[in-house]
């Protein structure tokens, strides 16, 4: 006869990553890679280049939403770099060839726009605390992806902080709309009130 184990989570990890005490901390996390996220999308939007707090309407780029250019550049510069040895930036011959179809126009017009846009929801929703978990991972996504481009710079760091914001998606967004969206809504395996509400009422 087999028998169940279980094994319970550390103390800390608990309190880190499930208590409302802790929610202050990934607040910080959240607003700061939310401000980082929603910057780099407003300069792909716009076609604006800045530093940190530099929000200002000098036009030095082509616009993501207008133009597939800037994305063409970035991937041609990537593939450039792939495969010229073992440490090469791009060492993965199956992603030196996504890069190569990316470049091409109609990927490539598809796609600058939804990482523009994309980068400034993801900003919006960790800046707000709306969905925490799903904008962390999609960022992760995001980040993972510039990184196998060979694009090192923050990305090591802020997928760090992404991977911690997944793992805390029950409390990050505490002091955010998570709050209130989230008993509201449920998760997959557990209805919120609302669908609970409904279901109460088909019943009857």
């Amino acid at each position: 006869m087999k028998t169940t184990v279980d094994y319970e989570e550390p103390r800390l990890a608990k309190w880190l990553f499930g208590s409302t005490h802790a929610a202050v901390i990934w607040l910080v996390v959240r607003l700061y890679a939310g401000y980082e996220w929603l910057h780099a999308g407003f300069e792909k939007i716009t076609g604006t280049e800045g530093g940190f707090w530099n929000w200002h309407f000098a036009y030095t780029n082509e616009s993501w939403l207008r133009s597939a250019k800037p994305l063409q550049g970035f991937v041609g510069y990537a593939a450039g770099n792939a495969a010229q040895g073992p440490h090469s930036a791009v060492n993965y011959g199956w992603y030196a060839s996504f890069l190569q179809w990316l470049g091409h126009p109609g990927p490539a017009t598809v796609f600058s726009k939804v990482i523009a846009l994309g980068e400034a929801a993801i900003g919006i929703a960790l800046i707000v605390g709306l969905f925490t978990g799903i904008a962390a991972f999609l960022a992760g996504t995001l980040t993972m992806s510039f990184g196998l481009a060979g694009v090192a710079g923050l990305n090591p760091v802020f997928f760090l902080f992404e991977v911690l914001l997944i793992l805390a998606w029950r409390n990050a967004g505490y002091y955010g709309l998570d709050r209130y969206v989230l008993p509201a809504l449920g998760t997959p395996w557990i209805r919120g009130r609302v669908f609970r509400h409904e279901g109460a009422q088909l019943a009857a």
